[in-house]
């Protein structure tokens, strides 16, 4: 079964338990073991949501965010110059917004 074990956190060199009800959990959901202590977890979390937390006024999804990074693409249906915000890798077709509002493939979502 499981066994607390003492972890060395990445971030602030401290030990901290790692219960065995929290491997059991990770376990489960296929998790690997944590690398940081809970403080340095919450900390990360907090600078990452802008310092607004979970929920807050702060809007979430990308408020503190920089400009998107676009790519070039050559859309597949009408072959106009496109930019997209992921990196296509040419397993897929890319279409340009005209393209992909009019077709099947944004109905189907």
């Amino acid at each position: 079964m499981y066994e607390e074990r003492q972890l060395s956190c990445q971030s602030c060199g401290g030990e901290f338990a790692f219960t065995a009800e929290e491997q059991e959990f990770y376990d489960t959901k296929g998790f690997q073991e944590p690398k940081k202590c809970k403080p340095c977890r919450d900390a990360a979390k907090q600078s990452r949501s802008g310092g607004y937390g979970r929920g807050g006024g702060g809007g979430g999804g990308g408020y503190n965010r920089g400009p998107r990074q676009l790519y070039d693409a050559v859309c597949a249906s009408c072959g106009v110059q496109t930019q997209v915000p992921f990196q296509p890798n040419g397993s897929k077709p890319v279409y340009c917004r005209e393209c992909y509002q009019g077709s099947s493939v944004s109905r189907s979502h």
